[in-house]
């Protein structure tokens, strides 16, 4: 199932997203589905006639996860760390589908990570790994901006990674997803940059989910970003980056400064 969350004439509604390529269409759904359920009101448009948002503004946190890919530690010159490295991005960062990324007048240095996302569900703590399927709600694409330069000097990584319009997310959550073995790219321009799979991560997700709450409580609609594979670069004003994810979609961004 697809939840996205959209808007068309006035307020933002969560709906469900279904049919063809090129003729989708979206199913309103009744008021909050991470604390109702899926209700469909037999509401219904065209995917085409409304404005996609990002499918979830987290109401406490983003925790992202640093160097998950060997590859991409050794790219960065890092080892890969002893166990997962977590950082916070505000939900302040957050952006949808489309909405154009603003890069911050203190970096020259930002760069592109295509992530899947997990959207936790329920809230939860200390789950062991063997119960982290009952507490995801789902899974999105998403682009860790990061500044390296301010990464590189500041030591903590809050400025460097967490920017107003560092996370891009969407379009939409699927609920159901292998994690586990799901291809994750990143275009440039239209050019293939990234070109990974979660096969590859050096913590899955079940790992993550459960590391992740021994130190924070997760609420509903809190996300997990699982690290990005090789072939991070630089992006500039003007360009397009595009986030694609195996069984999910396409998310795309254009700069600007």
């Amino acid at each position: 199932m697809r939840i996205a969350r959209f808007v068309q004439d006035s307020d933002p509604a969560f709906g469900v997203v279904g049919g063809e390529e090129g003729s989708e269409e979206i199913a309103v759904i009744k008021g909050d589905p991470f604390f109702s359920g899926v209700q469909l009101t037999g509401e219904r448009h065209k995917l085409e006639d409304v404005r996609l948002l990002a499918p979830i503004i987290p109401r406490s946190k983003v925790v992202g996860i640093g160097r998950n890919y060997a590859d991409h530690a050794s790219e960065m010159g890092n080892e890969v760390p002893p166990a997962p490295l977590m950082f916070l991005k505000p939900n302040t960062s957050v952006i949808g589908p489309n909405d154009p990324v603003v890069l911050p007048s203190f970096s020259d240095e930002v760069s592109y990570e295509a992530e899947l996302a997990v959207v936790i569900g329920r809230i939860c703590k200390d789950v062991p790994i063997e119960r982290v399927d009952e507490v995801i709600f789902g899974y999105t694409c998403a682009n860790d901006l990061t500044a390296r330069d301010a990464q590189r000097t500041d030591g903590q990584w809050a400025r460097a990674k967490g920017f107003d319009t560092s996370c891009p997310l969407g379009p939409w959550i699927e609920t159901e997803l292998d994690p586990e073995n799901t291809a994750v790219r990143g275009y440039l321009n239209g050019e293939l940059v990234q070109d990974g799979n979660t096969n590859s991560m050096i913590w899955g997700v079940k790992e993550l989910v459960s590391y992740v709450s021994q130190a924070f409580t997760l609420l509903p609609g809190d996300v997990i970003l699982t690290g990005t594979p090789a072939g991070v670069g630089i992006i500039s004003d003007g360009e397009r980056f595009e986030v694609d994810i195996e069984g999910i979609g396409r998310l795309t961004n254009t700069v600007r400064s």
